[in-house]
């Protein structure tokens, strides 16, 4: 495994639409993004920050299913 890059917000939302992720909605600096894969529903928001933690950056992966290999 390779080590995680810093990723803003943005280029996390782009990576998650990239995997068929939509944005159904943004409150305030939170953007909530969606997949939905026969009758399941994925959710995982995403904080619209200029610099994501890395703690945050591995809840988003984990959640999302998405291999982590995307984000470095």
């Amino acid at each position: 495994m390779g080590r995680l890059r810093i990723l803003a917000g943005k280029e996390v939302c782009a990576i998650l639409e990239q995997h068929g992720f939509v944005k159904v909605r943004q409150r305030g600096s939170h953007v909530v993004m969606q997949l939905s894969v026969d009758g399941k529903t994925t959710t995982v928001p995403v904080p619209d920050h200029r610099e994501l933690k890395i703690g945050t950056l591995l809840s988003i992966i984990r959640q999302s299913g998405i291999p982590r290999s995307e984000f470095e």
